[in-house]
């Protein structure tokens, strides 16, 4: 739904940012991709633990199907973190009174990140177990 009469829509800076090609828009998600990366150093440990999953995938020889689980979990930690990220720099920017007001939701998207963690950490762990034991007896 529209928040602007017919008439000034045209005018309105925030219909203008709909018209842009797809290439300026793909421009702009891969520059916040790299800045919401580059600004949390929690990604580094994501990124870790994304190599050692991958490491241990290919070491484990699993299935395109347990491929699909891990690359999933790990891209829903990713996404998670970089929620996260823009939470937190949208906290930042807002005056002293206001932050105070809106603290908890630092909390709850650290939160999500947390059970994303979780959650992918169950996953791998069933993925990795299977394949240990088929491995091994």
């Amino acid at each position: 739904m529209n928040v602007f009469p017919p008439h000034q829509l045209e005018d309105h800076p925030e219909t203008d940012r709909s018209r842009r090609p797809w290439s300026q828009k793909f421009g702009e998600a891969f520059r916040g991709l790299k800045r919401g990366i580059r600004g949390q150093s929690s990604f580094f440990v994501h990124f870790f633990f994304a190599a050692l999953v991958i490491a241990g995938a290919i070491v484990l020889e699993c299935s395109p199907g347990q491929w699909g689980l891990l690359v999933i979990c790990i891209g829903m930690v990713f996404t998670a973190e970089l929620f996260n990220s823009a939470v937190e720099i949208l906290v930042r920017g807002l005056d002293e009174t206001t932050r105070e007001r809106v603290w908890p939701c630092l909390d709850i998207a650290a939160g999500a990140v947390l059970l994303a963690s979780i959650f992918a950490t169950i996953v791998g762990g069933i993925v990795f177990l299977t394949q240990l034991s088929e491995k091994l007896f």
